[in-house]
């Protein structure tokens, strides 16, 4: 039986955002790596928890008993999403850098003077900041993952130079926000665990595009944003339950001993909970009505298997926008490409597409695309080590053009056409 074509109007058809217009022009939004558009059901289950189920928790009226279902559905449906053994492992938060700020101080108490950190040179700033921070509070050492520039890629064995028995953690990413490299995390963190170090990750760039299995990862400590996969602007951290349970938590004094309640400081956003609910249950649905199974997947729960059989799905169909943008891109000779560009090894990138112009700042090119209705960012978008390694921190930093499933062959072609005349 053959493939069925990609519903790319049914999809499109789910996000008001696409819809509007200015002046006539429609917007292409290639700024997905900063934030994406919301589908229908996020925005649906937002407006339920302000209007229907707007109370705090712990009361006897109709409110509050049905916000408490919400609170937990959401917890739920984020465990499904990772593949979390618990909800009782899923922390919600203002944003991911705020959770990894707030989960590091109570690292912090764990730690010697002497100890060491290992940091990459891939990162966003938030992965890095606040191990930075702690180490300067403990006399902890830090210790830096360099990646090759000829590849985007860390080489196999990289890790084994930083790491040692003082080695107490380890902070990768699971994908740079900059070059879309994909990074094998479940390697490394095998290396680092076996060292004895706790192991945090960084998943805001996977988590769009690319089903994540926190217990086949292996780590410890997993953040990531809904805002980044179609929800609101939340932070969302995973971790291990008898780690959370173990780990000094910073909290107000009636507040609940139990994770997750322990590091979920003062009133959660209850809207945002069930945003992200609503998130999950726009890949729940094309899961359910699209996307074949796998049974790569069977050891998850119902729920966990559509979603992570959606996720195979949407990226194969980013994976062919990824390959026509950086082959229309590579068409023109003042072009580089800051990421993997062998077709045979796409499946290590997301659809994240940095880019510099021969004699062009970025943030010229940006504007002048922001007239034509191309929404794109420039500069170093917090991604600081990775671009001082490549050379372009005192240059403007790159072109960022991310593309998310609800985006078209058609508006690739018009990023071209609009960029073409700038080079």
């Amino acid at each position: 039986m053959s493939q069925q074509p990609y519903p790319i109007e049914s999809i499109r058809a789910e996000f008001p955002a696409l819809a509007i217009t200015d002046d006539g022009r429609r917007r292409v939004y290639f700024d997905n790596p900063a934030g994406t558009q919301v589908p229908n059901r996020m925005l649906e289950r937002t407006r339920s928890a302000l209007v229907e189920t707007n109370a705090n928790l712990g009361g006897y009226f109709p409110t509050t008993l049905a916000n408490e279902e919400i609170y937990v559905e959401g917890h739920r449906a984020m465990a499904d999403f990772l593949n979390a053994a618990s909800e009782n492992e899923i922390i919600f938060g203002a944003s991911m850098t705020t959770l990894t700020l707030h989960i590091s101080r109570s690292i912090a108490r764990t730690l010697e003077p002497g100890d060491e950190i290992v940091v990459t040179k891939m990162d966003h700033d938030a992965n890095i900041s606040p191990w930075l921070l702690i180490a300067e509070d403990t006399g902890a050492v830090i210790r830096w993952l360099d990646f090759e520039l000829d590849t985007y890629q860390f080489a196999d064995d990289a890790i084994d130079a930083v790491l040692n028995d003082r080695t107490k953690l380890v902070c990768l990413g699971a994908a740079s926000n900059c070059t879309g490299t994909i990074n094998d995390v479940k390697a490394m963190a095998a290396k680092a665990k076996a060292a004895g170090a706790l192991v945090f990750v960084d998943a805001v760039q996977l988590a769009p595009h690319v089903g994540i299995d926190v217990q086949d990862m292996g780590c410890d400590l997993l953040a990531c944003s809904p805002y980044k996969f179609f929800g609101p602007h939340q932070g969302v951290l995973w971790g291990r339950e008898a780690l959370l349970r173990d780990l000094f938590p910073y909290k107000v004094r009636p507040a609940g001993e139990a994770p997750p309640e322990r590091f979920e400081t003062g009133t959660p956003s209850f809207e945002a909970i069930a945003g992200t609910l609503g998130a999950i249950e726009h890949f729940e649905w094309i899961g359910r009505k699209f996307a074949p199974g796998n049974s790569a997947w069977e050891h998850m729960s119902a729920r966990g298997q559509m979603l992570h059989s959606a996720m195979d799905y949407l990226s194969a169909y980013e994976l062919d926008l990824t390959r026509q943008l950086i082959e229309r891109l590579q068409a023109h000779g003042s072009v580089t490409v800051h990421g993997v560009t062998n077709p045979n090894m796409m499946h290590w990138r997301v659809p994240t597409v940095s880019i510099t112009v021969d004699g062009k700042h970025p943030k010229d090119l940006a504007k002048a695309l922001a007239l034509e209705n191309m929404f794109v960012w420039d500069g170093h978008n917090y991604a600081v080590e990775p671009v001082r390694k490549l050379g372009l921190l005192d240059k403007g930093g790159v072109l960022r053009i991310g593309i998310a499933h609800y985006n078209t062959g058609d508006e690739v072609e018009s990023f071209i056409r609009a960029l073409e005349p700038l080079l």
